[in-house]
């Protein structure tokens, strides 16, 4: 799974959440950091109100908590989702020792991407691919 530190990467890079059912999140700097929650129709969903999106927290199973701003949330991508994201621009995952290597071509350059996990060498990928696409400038 994605870390929280990685997934604030994606953000500041400029990675747009669309909540789906059966995304995960978290929300930082609330004592819930190490928390993993997941959209469900049962739960936890997304409402659209007039001042904006909110993550309601339906019941009492979330302790506290009635909602959060969809900005106070962060979106934990999976692999599938981050793959997703690449696009036509993905090329390969493979495994080596030690992790995974991600292969990608933009604008007809290849470029590889590693880490311990799949995740991050994908969520590294899409941080590039948003750099390469105008979204996100690495020096700011």
């Amino acid at each position: 799974m994605l870390g929280v530190h990685m997934a604030q990467h994606l953000k500041t890079a400029g990675l747009t959440w669309k909540p789906r059912l059966g995304d995960r999140f978290s929300v930082p700097d609330r004592d819930l950091d190490d928390e993993v929650f997941v959209l469900s129709n049962m739960t936890i969903q997304v409402h659209e109100r007039p001042d904006g999106r909110i993550i309601g927290f339906n019941g009492t199973t979330e302790w506290a908590l009635d909602d959060v701003d969809l900005d106070e949330a962060l979106w934990l991508p999976r692999e599938d989702q981050l793959r997703e994201l690449l696009g036509g621009t993905f090329r390969e995952l493979r495994r080596e020792p030690g992790g995974f290597r991600v292969r990608v071509d933009v604008l007809g350059q290849e470029h590889e991407f590693g880490a311990g996990t799949a995740e991050e060498a994908y969520a590294q990928a899409l941080i590039h691919l948003l750099a390469a696409a105008g979204v996100f400038h690495p020096s700011e």
